[in-house]
């Protein structure tokens, strides 16, 4: 059991500015999984929200001596909220936090929506976009459509050619793994574009509601992104992240990842709706109906009462939280037993393998392999590459 005094400091506050969206990716967490309360919060969040989270988080940032916060605007789609509109959130978040506290401020957005008039806001407070995109247009619209079923492919391109204008602006780019799309393609593709970084997700499953696969015997998941590991490789020229490939390759060399997704390290982001309540981690929205909850509120509790909450505390007690097979697992260190949403199951919660258990080890031991070939010493201990 994590005593509190041993807890982390809250780092990355997730704002969800719109409960609203302009396209209707039929794997979106918010929107078309298991939870539906999204659907029911208000379409954006108001300044008096933000004021009352700039203040929470002003306090816990004092708190804790944090020289520098993470915040990042949320949704459905954050440009919903229209510029004015956003320029009030982010004037209220800028001043309410001290100024003893470096404020980062990211926006994660499809890209559809922007303008020269958005770039020029972002440009005045500093805010950095990843846009998501899944590849080329067929690979794209496989999943993310319209409302009325139209392809989404020509304006997020459009948006990320714009963004592409003002590239200190430009965070990266976010694709979810899809098996019938080419690896080498899709990498490729958005490597085109000279993001800094590429974010490849994992389509979010359970092992009561397990992700689509052509064979289950085979570790396929962990094969496509091996090619993309390949393809990354392959051309000296690109200049960008992977970030999954990379925080494998530091996990591995005993260096703390970046994401939560991977590796033991306690997590430290919240997620503060757009009515003030606060979450711990909302892709659980993917499991059941409640798994994000944690029935706290900005008006009532602060973020030191919040990482108290059991659902959180929980999450820092590393190989203890995990199932047995993880805990013994050779390669725990790098993989964490697996993202959090993908262990679950009604019968034992979240003490499971993640469902991408074959996967994350086909990879590691991939990535592992290329790095011994190169003369790197890895950190944890691990068996032949496949």
């Amino acid at each position: 059991m994590t005593r509190l005094e041993d807890t982390a400091p809250l780092r990355t506050f997730i704002l969800k500015v719109a409960n609203r969206c302009n396209i209707d990716c039929d794997y979106c967490y918010v929107f078309n999984s298991k939870d539906q309360t999204s659907r029911h919060l208000p379409a954006r969040m108001s300044v008096e929200v933000a004021q009352v989270a700039a203040r929470r988080i002003s306090e816990h940032a004092t708190a804790h001596g944090l020289r520098d916060v993470h915040v990042v605007l949320h949704g459905g789609e954050p440009l919903l909220v229209g510029p004015r509109h956003m320029a009030d959130l982010l004037n209220t978040l800028r001043d309410g936090i001290s100024s003893d506290t470096d404020v980062r401020f990211e926006l994660q957005t499809n890209g559809m929506l922007l303008t020269e008039a958005w770039l020029d806001l972002f440009e005045r407070y500093e805010v950095v976009l990843g846009v998501s995109l899944d590849g080329p247009p067929a690979a794209n619209d496989r999943h993310r459509l319209t409302h009325i079923g139209r392809s989404s492919a020509a304006s997020v391109v459009r948006g990320v050619e714009l963004l592409r204008s003002r590239p200190h602006l430009f965070a990266g780019l976010l694709a979810v793994v899809d098996l019938a799309n080419d690896p080498v393609e899709v990498h490729d593709y958005l490597a085109s574009f000279k993001p800094p970084v590429i974010d490849f997700n994992l389509p979010h499953g359970t092992h009561d509601d397990p992700p689509h696969r052509d064979d289950p015997g085979v570790p396929e998941y962990g094969l496509w992104m091996s090619r993309v590991y390949d393809a990354w490789l392959a051309r000296p020229e690109y200049q960008h992240s992977v970030r999954m490939l990379e925080d494998i390759v530091a996990l591995s060399s005993g260096v703390r990842g970046s994401v939560e997704t991977l590796g033991l390290a306690p997590p430290t982001s919240v997620v503060i709706e757009s009515n003030g309540t606060i979450e711990g981690v909302d892709t659980l929205r993917s499991v059941e109906e409640g798994a994000s909850w944690l029935g706290l509120d900005l008006l009532s509790q602060s973020f030191d009462e919040t990482v108290r909450h059991p659902k959180l505390l929980h999450r820092h007690d590393g190989k203890a939280a995990l199932a047995e097979k993880c805990q013994s697992c050779p390669l725990v260190e790098v993989c964490g037993g697996g993202y959090l949403p993908h262990r679950f199951n009604a019968a034992r919660g979240y003490r499971n393998p993640s469902v991408y258990c074959a996967d994350l080890e086909y990879l590691i031991r991939h990535v592992q392999g290329s790095l011994r070939q190169h003369g790197w010493s890895t950190h944890a201990p691990v068996a032949p590459s496949p």
